[in-house]
């Protein structure tokens, strides 16, 4: 199987499972990972997702460029090729429910595309990313061009992008690329981790959170201001907003239920 998909409670936690390859990414790999996404969109009991990879060298080295690549070809002389969703997650996928990379190695070109789809980015000391693309005369086509400038900014993300140069772990903490660095062999754990912190909080207010910030980034400010109102507004009638305060004034930890 080239991904495991495990439910874990409220978590799902998806894994690229193709460690002998780097965990490259051939077809077979990207369209069981659009599906095991989807699923774990629409599976109301599944609250967070992670995304890893098999082994300790790599979370994803990419498209695989003996297959995947004259795959895309040949999608591209047929005028197909916007119907291709790399990994499930960096185009046509939508989902409020938080994200989180677990970096457990080397994530390159389409690899650092999957990190960057990811809300919370978790890496081990020795992770290298980059976008090399242009070394292979094509370009970064995962969403690289876009959401790295958003994440580093304009600047440095051209420089990467156009230079093909990987970076090291610290670096890409330094740049905003990614937000916490951890000892080799515990992203997964960290990762976990983190995904329980975020179970303690409201689910509908994370996703009302995310999407206030994500679709509010590209508003004028008073546009932006006016959907978070609403978001606001649409939590204050969930039954989970009177259970929040409730808790607290009861100095007891609340039950959500995603209601």
């Amino acid at each position: 199987m080239p991904i495991t998909y495990e439910k874990n409670g409220r978590i799902a936690i998806i894994t690229i499972n193709r460690p002998d390859a780097l965990n490259a990414i051939d077809p077979q790999t990207s369209a069981e990972l659009t599906e095991a996404w989807a699923d774990f969109r629409d599976d109301p009991e599944l609250w967070v997702g992670i995304l890893t990879g098999a082994g300790d060298r790599a979370f994803c080295a990419g498209a695989d460029l003996k297959e995947l690549i004259p795959a895309l070809g040949e999608q591209a002389r047929q005028g197909t090729l916007k119907e291709f969703n790399f990994g499930g997650i960096t185009r046509g996928f939508n989902t409020w429910k938080p994200l989180i990379a677990a970096v457990n190695g080397h994530a390159l070109a389409g690899g650092t595309e999957l990190v960057l789809s990811c809300d919370i980015r978790i890496a081990v000391e020795n992770a290298r990313f980059g976008q090399p693309e242009v070394r292979w005369a094509i370009i970064p086509g995962a969403g690289g061009t876009q959401r790295l400038p958003r994440a580093i900014g304009q600047s440095a993300a051209l420089e990467l992008i156009l230079s093909g140069r990987q970076i090291e772990a610290q670096e890409a903490l330094r740049l905003g690329l990614i937000h916490r660095v951890v000892p080799q062999g515990t992203a997964l754990e960290e990762a976990k981790k983190t995904a329980e912190a975020l179970l303690v909080n409201g689910p509908l207010a994370l996703r009302a959170a995310k999407q206030a910030v994500m679709e509010g980034w590209e508003l004028p400010l008073s546009q932006g201001l006016d959907l978070e109102l609403q978001l606001f507004g649409e939590m204050l009638l969930t039954e989970d907003s009177i259970e929040g305060p409730k808790a607290f004034a009861d100095k007891r930890q609340p039950q959500y239920r995603a209601q």
